[in-house]
């Protein structure tokens, strides 16, 4: 039986790297994976999605209104893998229910639960609330604790205010630990 896996973290805990490694083990073994990335992610080119340690693939771009549902039903998928899954729409979250339930395909979505503000995203919101299986992946704040929240930086200070989305790497953001994260104390 497919199941909805949820795989979030705080920014820099290897979700990319851990999806990558996912796609192999199911290529080793002959299976075919669609791997998707959200094109508001723009940060490794278009079709690419590489993880901090440097491993990379190339990926099938989706805009808000691709349906999910049209690239499964002509070709023979394994697997569904998706990077940066926070910025999925709840109409997509309720596709991918439908590709799992429907096609008996799994679907592995990886990305962040909350943004800088400390709120939900939608895309997380809505497989928080339909994933069968939700997993936090762990990283750590400057501290040694379990960073849970994503710090937005501009010129090296901590902001709380702002859009939401603002694409960007480690020049951008920071991950801490809930208390240093409402201190605003990116480091010792």
């Amino acid at each position: 039986m497919a199941k909805i896996y949820f795989r979030y973290s705080a920014m820099n805990a290897g979700k990319t790297t851990q999806l990558l490694q996912v796609k192999y083990n199911y290529e080793e073994r002959g299976q075919k994976v669609l791997l998707l990335k959200p094109a508001i992610d723009n940060r490794c080119g278009a079709v690419k999605i590489k993880s901090r340690v440097g491993l990379e693939s190339d990926a099938m771009i989706i805009n808000q209104d691709t349906n999910l549902i049209g690239l499964v039903t002509d070709e023979e998928v394994n697997c569904i893998l998706i990077d940066e899954a926070q910025f999925l729409s709840k109409e997509q979250v309720l596709q991918i229910c439908r590709i799992v339930d429907d096609y008996n395909i799994p679907v592995i979505a990886y990305g962040l639960r909350t943004d800088f503000k400390g709120e939900l995203f939608p895309g997380s919101e809505a497989l928080l609330s339909f994933a069968d299986s939700i997993e936090e992946l762990k990283t750590i704040c400057w501290c040694g604790k379990k960073a849970t929240m994503n710090t937005r930086l501009v010129n090296g200070k901590p902001v709380y205010e702002g859009e939401q989305i603002q694409i960007g790497g480690n020049e951008s953001y920071i991950s801490l630990c809930r208390k240093h994260w409402r201190e605003g104390k990116i480091r010792p």
